[in-house]
């Protein structure tokens, strides 16, 4: 089987390498850059040098696929798995875009593929528990997510350092945030309502508001929804100001006599200031969703901290986001999930064997995520 994955950054290249292993997968990895597609050597893996911001590109990339696998930037991700799906064929996606990906679900269907998207650690194995548990319970009544990727050293004045784009973490930090409270869809501001929590191991970090729950708010019968992003303390208001002054504004101003915008010249120079140092990062996530089932109150409660594998020189971020990936295009391409149009992660932990298998591919990769049920 043919699997295209678009996209070598962290993640994808995690995406890549993992499912190489996979005997009777042929994996192809396609990107612009060359220096990328030469540090997947020497995996047993096809590259291609395509510039996939073209229609034609993209085509060109998916030809020959069995399953296409979307990990582009953030911006680049709604057109190109428009694009995928207008060549028919079935795609699981990382890319997080900002449009709502139910937008191409009649295209789909039209077409007969299968679409999964937003399918890493968060979004991803967060909406994956949420489906699990609401096919337990009756009804659910709360779910509650905290989730963020840090590095493991602190470091002044951001203390954070980033594992994906810089462009897609400010987009966190400026989209406004989707809650659902009293069974109403309400927002909020980004960095909003800060909260300090104590994680085990970790010490105190803080809470605040972004736009995660994404599908959840339509696929999630729920009336209480919440989801945080993790950071040290400070962070939050620090990106305030940024934000607040302009810095992550993408309006072009006039300087020296060039209009630029002044999130571009942000993204470099914070490139330079968030890349990842020697001793890597973590990733830690606290999912509880409560509901009933017979009259009788539930708490599903979900832990996960992850750290950086040292010996494959890969993030925890990409191998949470990448892995979980990973795992359900083998389910995909094993037949395991089946289904037609825009599916996200929630459907597929609403089907138990897919749900076992992605926990059994977590310890098999050395991903640790507790569950604790408690029941009156």
């Amino acid at each position: 089987m043919q699997l295209t994955v678009l996209g070598a950054g962290r993640v994808g290249s995690a995406i890549a390498r993992d499912l190489c292993r996979e005997p009777g997968f042929a994996v192809q990895v396609v990107d612009i850059d060359p220096v990328r597609l030469t540090e997947l050597d020497p995996c047993p893996i096809e590259t291609a040098l395509t510039d996939l911001r073209t229609s034609k590109g993209v085509a060109a990339a998916v030809r020959d696929a069995d399953l296409v696998v979307c990990a582009v930037p953030g911006h680049m991700g709604f057109e190109t798995m428009r694009r995928v799906l207008l060549a028919r064929k079935d795609v699981v996606d990382i890319s997080f875009f900002p449009e709502d990906a139910f937008l191409l679900d009649d295209l789909a269907r039209e077409l007969g593929v299968i679409a999964v998207v937003d399918c890493g650690v968060a979004p991803g194995l967060c909406n994956i528990l949420a489906g699990h548990v609401a096919s337990q319970l009756d009804h659910l009544e709360q779910y509650d997510c905290y989730v963020g990727g840090l590095p493991v050293v602190r470091r002044w004045p951001y203390e954070y350092q980033a594992v994906f784009s810089p462009l897609d973490v400010i987009e966190e930090y400026t989209r406004p945030a989707r809650l659902v409270e009293d069974g109403r869809q309400v927002t909020r501001p980004a960095l909003s309502d800060i909260e300090l929590i104590d994680v085990p191991g970790i010490g105190t970090l803080e809470a605040f508001n972004s736009d995660g729950l994404r599908t959840l708010i339509r696929t999630l019968d729920c009336p209480s929804m919440k989801e945080k992003t993790l950071r040290y303390p400070g962070h939050a208001a620090l990106m305030r100001v940024l934000r607040d002054s302009g810095f992550f504004s993408q309006e072009p101003i006039a300087v020296g006599g060039q209009q630029i915008r002044p999130v571009d010249l942000t993204v470099n120079l914070l490139a330079q200031q968030w890349s990842l140092d020697d001793e890597g990062d973590l990733t830690i996530m606290q999912v509880t969703v409560r509901g009933r089932k017979n009259g009788t109150p539930y708490t599903y409660s979900y832990d996960l901290l992850d750290r950086y594998d040292p010996v494959s020189g890969t993030t925890s971020m990409a191998r949470t986001t990448g892995y979980t990936c990973a795992i359900v295009a083998r389910q995909i391409a094993s037949g395991l999930f089946v289904g037609r149009g825009i599916c996200p992660p929630e459907y597929i932990g609403r089907v138990e064997d897919c749900y076992r298998h992605l926990l059994a591919g977590y310890a098999e990769r050395g991903i640790v995520l507790s569950e604790q049920i408690e029941h009156a």
